[in-house]
């Protein structure tokens, strides 16, 4: 006997069944044989696999004040999500060794209210380090090809890359990199449209292509997160057809947002690399549904408010805090987006039984609904009310997310993640 039958429909619209034993999924599917001690009839409401979200910056330990692992997890978990990756800044100490990778995985178990992973820090002090933070289960290393924006996460320069993805591929785990090579432009003024003008679109494809060089040369696999713009995922994929061992991610703000709205929204709208051109927004959406995008992480980078205020927007601190509700808006322009929500970031970064509504899997997953509704700064739950979405009204509402099997509450409590072996199922 199962020990729940919920009776809902697909991404697709079809009516289909999901049991779950033991927390894990026993089938997902439109008919279902046998018994469950509990059935709930979710109507026409979507049953979908939870977002798995490798890039968010919860800042714990020593920048709680930031965000936090309790309300990023439980602001995630309202916006669809089961599992993150915490990036290794910008908790103080960074995670460069691993005492403090230790340390970031002691309170996130404490904290959490989501199974997590996390990154190890790719920086000039954190080569000898590699390996240890690998032991302790690092899901890979992050590093930044400019300013990481905190001088105690220096960035990593051609050769530090080159001796870090060499001990990476030893490890076969991958390197995430921060794509911008960035130059001093010519600037006139301190407003948002100086910002976007700052950060153009070629510092990333200088990046993105010395870092293909290098994953090439080295044997390592390598991850670019944040891409902005059509012409960085074709790089991604003509080195793909090379055999590179490449994969890229977006971000829900890059899909969803404009340059336009930038100079509308102000310092809530700053993150680096900037919000791009119309045209270049549908043309990363016409990427994403031809399959050459293969992850949305949310980059969520809060700060507190009064980090995020000012005349000066090259002061003021560049991050995008919409961890709940990128995804619900990213539902409304397509329903075709579980590859790179769930699918693919399960595999790339190799997390057991996550990732699926299939059997043996967990049973991590989403109830969402049509439902419009405005989004207001008291519905959200992060630390600090502070939104890009303000205003606007998604179609999609996330009803309930369930981590293995249990609808998550303040009470539900985290399991640490550890990439799984090439020998290991599921």
């Amino acid at each position: 006997m199962h020990d729940l039958f919920l009776h809902g429909t697909n991404s697709k619209g079809q009516p289909h069944t999901l049991a779950i034993t033991d927390g894990l999924v026993s089938d997902f599917a439109e008919n279902i044989t046998g018994t469950a001690r509990e059935e709930v009839d979710l109507g026409d409401a979507m049953i979908l696999p939870g977002w798995i979200d490798a890039h968010v910056h919860f800042n714990e330990p020593g920048r709680a004040d930031w965000e936090g692992l309790h309300t990023g997890s439980l602001a995630f978990a309202v916006g669809g999500g089961t599992t993150f990756i915490d990036m290794p800044l910008n908790s103080s100490p960074p995670v460069t060794t691993a005492e403090d990778f230790l340390k970031k995985r002691r309170i996130a178990e404490e904290k959490s209210h989501l199974d997590f992973a996390l990154w190890g820090g790719l920086t000039p002090d954190s080569i000898p380090h590699l390996t240890a933070m690998a032991a302790e289960g690092a899901i890979g290393f992050k590093a930044f090809m400019c300013h990481s924006g905190l001088d105690e996460f220096p960035h990593a320069d051609a050769d530090t890359l080159r001796a870090g993805m060499s001990i990476a591929a030893d490890l076969q785990l991958p390197v995430a990199v921060h794509a911008e090579i960035a130059r001093d432009l010519p600037v006139r003024g301190t407003d948002m449209a100086a910002w976007l003008t700052s950060r153009p679109i070629s510092f990333e494809l200088e990046a993105i292509t010395l870092a293909i060089g290098l994953a090439a040369e080295t044997g390592c696999a390598l991850h670019i997160v944040h891409v902005t713009c059509p012409e960085g995922i074709d790089l991604v994929t003509e080195a793909k057809s090379r055999g590179i061992d490449v994969t890229v991610e977006t971000c829900p703000h890059y899909l969803l947002l404009t340059d336009t709205d930038a100079i509308r929204i102000g310092a809530a709208a700053k993150c680096a690399p900037p919000l791009r051109p119309a045209s270049t927004v549908e043309a990363l959406w016409q990427r994403l549904r031809d399959g050459f995008i293969d992850t949305i992480g949310s980059d969520h980078s809060p700060a507190p408010p009064e980090m995020k205020t000012g005349d000066d927007l090259f002061k003021i601190w560049g991050g995008i805090a919409g961890i709940q509700h990128g995804f619900p808006l990213l539902l409304d322009r397509s329903l075709d987006l579980l590859p790179q929500t769930s699918i693919n970031p399960a595999k790339r970064f190799r997390l057991p039984g996550k990732g699926q509504l299939g059997p043996g899997y967990d049973a991590d997953f989403t109830i969402v609904k049509k439902a419009p509704h405005p989004i207001t700064a008291d519905q959200l739950l992060t630390r600090h009310p502070i939104s890009p979405y303000l205003g606007q009204t998604p179609t999609h509402q996330i009803q309930t997310t369930y981590l293995r099997g249990q609808k998550v509450t303040p009470s539900t409590k985290a399991h640490f993640i550890r990439p799984k072996t090439n020998t290991d199922q599921n």
